[in-house]
């Protein structure tokens, strides 16, 4: 993963579940929309997904009051099925994720490529929240 200088940030989650499930709910827009927040104030109304190199995704991202949203958008680099998913977000930042059988279960490793506006311990506990909402969507359906 080229970092440009850019600081990396790297959050991870172990989930109780196979490989092939968190593959699936992590990339189909259905279940796109039900975990990808960071708190219970926010939410995704829409995403949208084409898991292929040069494919494109977009999810919107928005507070429940309507106070504030965006599109967080990209481009894939490298998928590999059940194991790994490269992306450039629309901003040039770089994602690598990688997916890691462990028995029955599946380690998610994100290392990102943080952005100057915010600190790294702010985009660290966003994202980890995020994977942490995913963990407890993948487990509980």
């Amino acid at each position: 993963m080229e970092t440009q200088n850019k600081a990396v940030i790297t959050v991870e989650n172990t989930i109780n579940a196979p490989v092939e499930k968190v593959w699936k709910y992590w990339t189909k827009p259905e279940h796109i929309v039900q975990w990808n927040n960071a708190s219970d104030d926010w939410h995704t109304p829409h995403a949208e997904n084409d898991l292929r190199i040069g494919g494109k995704f977009t999810s919107r991202m928005e507070a429940k009051d309507g106070s504030f949203g965006f599109d967080f958008e990209g481009v894939y680099d490298a998928v590999t099925t059940y194991e790994n998913i490269e992306y450039t977000m629309g901003d040039g930042r770089k994602v690598q994720i990688d997916f890691a059988r462990d028995g029955g279960k599946t380690k998610v490793k994100e290392n990102f490529e943080a952005e100057s506006q915010n600190s790294v311990e702010m985009q660290r506990g966003g994202w980890q929240a995020i994977l942490d909402n995913f963990k407890k969507y993948v487990e509980e359906n």
